[in-house]
């Protein structure tokens, strides 16, 4: 299960569009038990930086409709969700399981693209969306990760 899985949790059973720190650091660690509170620092860290939370500095606000999100009876997330992952890569990963191509297919097409459609004025990332659009691999889900890491980069 997901990052947005774990997150929508504590939304979902408590039916409200808002929660304090201190409630979600009872819901995760006290009441399912699933983490201690330096995880769910984490856990609410990592739903900022992808884009999926935000707070105002008192609540937390989910960032994308609950009911996007199933939650299975008897849920618990994994240890996956506090692993990183590269956007990038992923994107690379979806396209080649499409397309059928290589990595180094795909990244001498984005090259390609970057040099001879925009002359070298679009990043990477962004060539490779305009791929994954063309190959039909999903990138949706990945937009708010690409996005977050271009702030860091500015």
């Amino acid at each position: 299960m997901t990052l947005k899985t774990t997150l929508a949790a504590p939304f979902y059973h408590s039916h409200v569009p808002k929660l304090g720190k201190s409630e979600l650091i009872y819901y995760y660690s006290f009441d399912r038990r699933w983490m201690d509170r330096d995880q769910v620092e984490l856990l609410l860290r990592r739903g900022i930086d992808q884009g999926l939370i935000r707070t105002d500095g008192e609540y937390y606000f989910l960032l994308f409709d609950i009911s996007e999100v199933q939650i299975p009876i008897g849920y618990k997330p994994s240890s996956a969700i506090f692993e990183v992952t590269d956007p990038v890569q992923q994107l690379m990963d979806r396209i080649t399981a499409r397309s059928g191509e290589t990595q180094e297919e795909v990244a001498g097409r984005m090259n390609e693209l970057i040099k001879d459609k925009f002359d070298g004025n679009i990043r990477p990332e962004a060539a490779l969306i305009i791929l994954a659009k063309q190959s039909g691999a999903e990138y949706i889900d990945l937009i708010p990760a690409f996005s977050s890491e271009l702030m860091k980069k500015e």
